[in-house]
């Protein structure tokens, strides 16, 4: 079985957070994740654009690449991509302590940034075109902040499941944003690394840490929809 690894990006000297990303996938596949993966290279763009910016602002940003591609959903005691996103989170405690750690997760690492979210560390989840299907759970939200950004023109994802996740999410979380990224799909992802989509990023993530600004998404192709 191919093990999971991390890349970071880190702020000089003790860091205020650190954002954790999580790339997406499939909904099934044992095989490893490849750096040429489209998914894997869709996070590891935006980090290489967004890394810059929140190091400077004292966080750390880190990128893990999962052992396996898909989310195996009954292949083992829980989908594949969980145990990883844990392991990522103890190595965060271990190399750089106690941080409040967001979440940044990208279609499948939405829906995983989710099933983790009850990490002690984690203040949040920030998702970007999450893989969010009906009945997911919201339970592990309880207290924390979720920002979810989804586009209508979406055809991998649905923004209506987003929208219902989000607000079934409303009843435990402490704050939920769902903006419509205005003619964005998940396969934008790539180009948007460069513009409106890392920008947001970067403000959203800050705003999620304890001492940023409560959510609060303003831009011309964004459209609140909760």
């Amino acid at each position: 079985m191919p093990a999971p690894s991390l890349i970071s990006s880190n702020a000089p000297g003790r860091p205020r957070g650190l954002v954790l990303m999580l790339h997406g996938g499939r909904a099934d596949g044992l095989g490893a994740v490849e750096m040429r993966a489209p998914s894997w290279r869709r996070s590891w763009a935006m980090m290489m654009q967004i890394s810059g910016r929140l190091n400077g602002a004292g966080v750390d940003v880190w990128l893990l690449r999962y052992s396996v591609r898909g989310w195996n959903a009954g292949v083992a005691a829980e989908p594949s991509p969980l145990p990883d996103a844990r392991w990522a989170l103890e190595e965060v405690r271990r190399e750089r302590g106690d941080v409040p750690v967001v979440l940044l997760g990208h279609s499948m690492g939405g829906r995983t940034a989710v099933a983790v979210a009850d990490d002690p560390g984690a203040v949040g989840v920030v998702a970007l075109a999450p893989w969010l299907p009906p009945g997911e759970p919201d339970a592990l939200l309880a207290g924390k902040r979720l920002a979810v950004a989804h586009g209508r023109r979406d055809r991998i994802t649905a923004l209506q499941q987003s929208r219902t996740f989000c607000q079934g999410a409303q009843r435990v979380a402490s704050s939920v944003e769902l903006v419509d990224m205005v003619g964005w799909a998940t396969t934008c992802c790539a180009r948007c690394a460069r513009g409106t989509c890392s920008r947001s990023a970067v403000a959203w993530t800050s705003s999620v840490f304890p001492d940023g600004d409560p959510i609060r998404l303003r831009a011309a192709c964004m459209r609140s929809t909760l």
